[in-house]
């Protein structure tokens, strides 16, 4: 061969008629012809994917080794165990660290006792959460599945993921106004079943479809009025989206807080009562929870007695929410002429065509049961890792940073009560345990106490004598660095009274 060298880091390398520069590693030496020929050219590649090649092959190597002797997350010990019900996201799922967590729909399939539920739609029973049980999460907003009540005697905080399925929910909400307004479900149903087969050919078919289009004239949005109930996470969302359609848009919420009141846009008209609303709106959203005596049957004859004429109402939150009794005996006296746009069905309604229901699809997005399940899982962690309380339904928030390196956390649920609190904090005190760290919130008849402390407590003593002392304690949880087995691994120092 002629001119043969070596190629050494900084070579300029001929490839065809191109020069570039190729920094080679140090350990990678072959010979290469100055002056290259496809054949050249084809040895320059096969010796670089060879070396590729080995420095894979090692990689792998050396992460088999450390998964082998980690597990894959460098601790071997106990796992907390989470029950699902349903199917979860596989995304949200893979939140939970392999090794550290055991996530199964089985019982069987757990290595251990039930420490949390997770689920989407499953009725839950209360016979189905057993005493080794701390959490229950749903992934999503609602938790009429749910037996809250009794989960709060037990101890027990229910979680949901508000606001991750808000974007969901408000884009179906869009399309409910679209739908009602432009007959879009009449126009394709009478394309499918009456234009299609009495026409068929492709030429009399378009013609068909260009002439019937006059059957089914509608209304823009733009410009009308939505009045929105409930300024939470999906309401604030529909506000934000009627807006870009230029929409007006008047708002109702009695219940806003100062955060969700800051995130509102400054151009909706907010009001204080809904008389307001019902005289202004085209379009009615609903987005409130669903509470006896409280939001059952909002929407009801008094009330669309005070609202336009043709007025649609949207409803994505509760069927329970409006009286479909009270709609449809509006309609057959001819005072209201709108549309019914849910995804519930109503006994009172039937098939009626001015009822347009689909299937319960508020959520049922990828995106939505994705950011769901994460947030849910990421609830469920904090919670039995730290002691956190966030987005409960029955508890109050008391957010808590890991406890500190070389201290110890004692989690407490007890009723509300006077006293209870100070009984606690004296017993510790006579056993001698210094307070580093206190925080202690209530909802209700429950209260959640949580102590660190830069005592090592004897938790066996502590809980024996604690429970005995103070009858109004219902849960005691003692918290380490559990995956350092430092005071206790998952699943230990956890006692419920109402098993006993």
């Amino acid at each position: 061969m002629l001119g043969a060298q070596s190629l050494t880091a900084g070579s300029n390398v001929v490839l065809g008629n191109r020069r570039s520069r190729y920094v080679t590693p140090k350990s990678l030496r072959f010979r290469l012809v100055t002056r290259s020929t496809a054949s050249d050219e084809v040895e320059l590649l096969e010796s670089l994917l060879a070396a590729a090649k080995e420095r894979k092959e090692k990689g792998n190597a050396v992460a088999d080794a450390g998964s082998k002797s980690s597990g894959g997350s460098g601790y071997e010990g106990p796992s907390f165990n989470i029950k699902t019900f349903n199917a979860i996201s596989p995304v949200g799922l893979q939140k939970y660290p392999s090794g550290k967590y055991s996530v199964s729909g089985d019982d069987s399939k757990l290595p251990g006792d039930q420490m949390a539920i997770m689920l989407r739609s499953h009725k839950l029973q209360e016979s189905e959460v057993p005493k080794t049980v701390r959490c229950i999460a749903r992934c999503g907003a609602g938790t009429n599945n749910i037996p809250v009540k009794e989960m709060t005697a037990k101890g027990i905080p229910v979680f949901n993921t508000p606001g991750a399925n808000a974007n969901a929910v408000k884009e179906l909400v869009v399309a409910g106004m679209l739908v009602a307004s432009r007959d879009l479900l009449g126009g394709w149903k009478h394309t499918k079943e009456v234009i299609r087969p009495e026409e068929k050919e492709y030429d009399k078919i378009a013609k068909r479809i260009e002439k019937d289009k006059a059957k089914f004239g509608g209304v823009e949005i733009a410009g009308k009025t939505v009045g929105v109930i409930g300024l939470g996470q999906i309401g604030m969302r529909v506000c934000e989206a009627a807006l870009a359609l230029d929409m007006n848009v008047v708002g109702f919420d009695p219940a806003l807080s100062v955060d969700a009141a800051f995130r509102l846009p400054n151009n909706i008209n907010k009001v204080s009562n809904l008389d307001d609303l019902y005289a202004k709106a085209d379009y009615i959203c609903l987005h409130v929870p669903y509470i006896p005596g409280v939001t059952h049957h909002l929407i009801d004859e008094v009330a669309l007695s005070k609202c336009k004429p043709g007025v649609h109402i949207l409803n994505f939150a509760r069927g329970e929410i409006v009286n479909g009794e009270a709609l449809n005996a509006k309609r057959r006296s001819g005072t209201w002429s709108g549309k019914y746009v849910s995804d519930f069905a109503d006994e009172f309604i039937g098939d009626e065509p001015w009822h347009i229901v689909f299937p319960h699809l508020g959520a049922s997005t990828e995106e939505a049961e994705e950011n769901s399940a994460a947030m849910a899982a990421e609830t469920i962690m904090s919670f039995l890792q730290t002691g956190s309380i966030k987005n409960s339904v029955n508890f109050p928030e008391v957010m808590l940073p890991p406890q500190p390196l070389g201290g110890y956390r004692i989690a407490i649920t007890h009723k509300n009560e006077p006293g209870v609190l100070g009984s606690i904090t004296t017993y510790l005190g006579d056993k001698g345990i210094n307070i580093s760290q206190q925080m202690n919130g209530s909802r209700g008849d429950i209260a959640y106490t949580v102590i660190d402390t830069s005592t090592a407590p004897d938790a066996d003593t502590i809980q024996a004598e604690l429970l005995q002392g103070q009858p109004a304690i219902i849960s005691l949880r003692f918290i380490g660095d559990v995956f350092n087995d430092d005071f206790g691994t998952p699943g230990t120092f956890f006692f419920v009274r109402w098993a006993e």
